[in-house]
């Protein structure tokens, strides 16, 4: 198993709404990426979300905390998914600024 991939996305935001936000945001990537990614499980506690994905025939399982100033998302991906990381932590970055950017 590889190590963590690690992302923090700073907001300035608040907690509450952060979280409101990444609720909304996450339950759009089904519609988005269902063809590469499908959300076996999510379960928000608090301001923690947990998860259980299956993304191009891997499973992933990750967590997602909010702050008052940024989100941290921390992912553990299989071998075949961890050799792609560094584009897909930029990419998980941007998508999470756009997500939190203010409105």
């Amino acid at each position: 198993m590889s190590q963590p991939l690690v992302v923090s996305i700073p907001h300035n935001l608040g907690k509450e709404e952060a979280v409101r936000r990444m609720k909304n945001g996450l339950s759009r990537v089904q519609e988005q990426y269902g063809s590469y990614v499908t959300v076996n499980e999510e379960k928000w506690t608090g301001d923690q979300l947990s998860f259980n994905v299956t993304a191009m025939a891997q499973n992933v399982s990750g967590l997602i905390n909010v702050a008052n100033d940024h989100v941290q998302l921390e992912v553990t991906l299989p071998w075949l998914l961890a050799r792609l990381a560094n584009g897909a932590q930029a990419m998980i970055r941007d998508k999470g600024r756009l997500m939190l950017e203010k409105k």
